[in-house]
């Protein structure tokens, strides 16, 4: 952990987020800030200043665990595209490893506020 990262803040809950999915390695919460509806970020919970730091293991991890969050964003927001994005150098606003899911990017759609798509994302 990175004491000043938001991400490691947010990993060990001093920092609230909504998160969507978490196991012993990745989670995966709603942007605070969203770009689209459905702007979710897929983390590791070890501290990965940036892509060449970060195992492979746990990149594979993270990439599958995108995957599978990617088909239930698809469904359950009615999308047609999503974005897979990884910024990285001074594109890199928050400097630990993340993916970006952008649902239907280019049209940056905004219907919602975070609470009600959180609502919409863990209802079942």
């Amino acid at each position: 952990m990175k004491n000043d990262c938001l991400f490691c803040k947010i990993v060990n809950k001093e920092v609230d987020a909504k998160i969507l999915y978490e196991d012993n390695d990745v989670m995966v919460i709603l942007d605070a800030y969203p770009d689209t509806d459905g702007h979710t970020l897929v983390i590791p919970k070890k501290h990965y200043e940036d892509i060449y730091s970060i195992d492979d293991d746990v990149l594979l991890k993270i990439i599958g665990i995108g995957k599978d969050t990617t088909k239930m964003l698809m469904t359950k927001l009615d999308k047609s595209a999503l974005t897979f994005l990884v910024n990285y150098g001074d594109a890199q606003v928050i400097k630990h490893f993340h993916l970006h899911l952008l649902p239907n990017y280019m049209n940056k759609e905004h219907k919602y506020n975070n609470e009600e798509m959180y609502n919409i994302l863990k209802g079942d």
